[in-house]
Parts: structure tokens; sequence; C-alpha cells
């Protein structure tokens, strides 16, 4: 059998992708790991793991059906762990981007409770940014 390490990569149907781009690279840090415009498909390294963004014009997206929208969403939201955790510095940086995140609040994760924020791209996804885990006596 085989067991999960830990999320490889995913896939976001983009109508905008220099927006995205801009958000993804701009504000979160990622940055451009592979391009194949003919295909189309950007590739973004996020720590360890791959945001693909597709544009649903390219090849690869015009497979996909309607592009994403509030009536169209085929993700709920996704969950990058990031560090140091500073939730007012955080909270800054993103409006200092014209964001409105949300509430920082304690949720539950692959590494256990700890901090995070949502805080929505372009696009209309969610991406919830999350902090260490709580430990107990820390």
């Amino acid at each position: 059998m085989f067991r999960i390490l830990d999320l490889d990569h995913l896939v976001l149907r983009v109508t905008d992708l220099d927006r995205m781009l801009g958000f993804y690279c701009g504000v979160l840090g990622c940055t451009v790991e592979r391009r194949q415009d003919a295909l189309g498909l950007v590739q973004l390294r996020a720590g360890s793991a791959l945001i693909d963004l597709v544009p649903i014009d390219g090849q690869l997206g015009r497979r996909g059906g309607a592009a994403p929208g509030s009536e169209g969403r085929n993700l709920d939201h996704f969950c990058l762990r990031i560090e140091p955790w500073d939730a007012a510095a955080i909270t800054a940086h993103l409006a200092a981007h014209g964001l409105a995140p949300g509430e920082s609040g304690q949720r539950f994760g692959a590494d256990g409770e700890g901090p995070s924020i949502y805080v929505g791209d372009p696009e209309g996804n969610v991406v919830e940014l999350k902090g260490p885990p709580d430990r107990p006596g820390s």
C-alpha cells in the first residue's frame, strides 16, 4: 500500500492570469516554478507544494467547462501553512494590497489546532493562511 505524505499541488482554473500572478506571487510570495504557455499552465512554488494556474482560454483550460465564478466554484478553500505567524502583520500586509482578510481564529488543520486567517484571491477562491499549531506549555 502507500501513505500520503503531504499536498503536492492544486490546480486553479483562472480567467485573468496576470491578476492571479499578482496575488499569488506579489502578495503571498509564491514564485513561478515553470511555465508551459503552449499548454496553458503556470506552476507556482508554494513551499513544498505547487499551485498550478490554468487560464480558461488555454489548451488545458478549454477542456474544463465553464469559467470559475460565484455560481461555478469547484473549490471551497485551500490552506497554506505559513511562518512566522503574526496576525497583525499579516492583516496589515494583506490590507496594504487592497485585500480584506477575515478575522484571525483558531482552526484545526493537518498540524493540529492553530491560528489562521482567510483571504479571497482575485477570482473568488478562498485561501487560508495557517500558522503553527498551538503546543501545550509553550
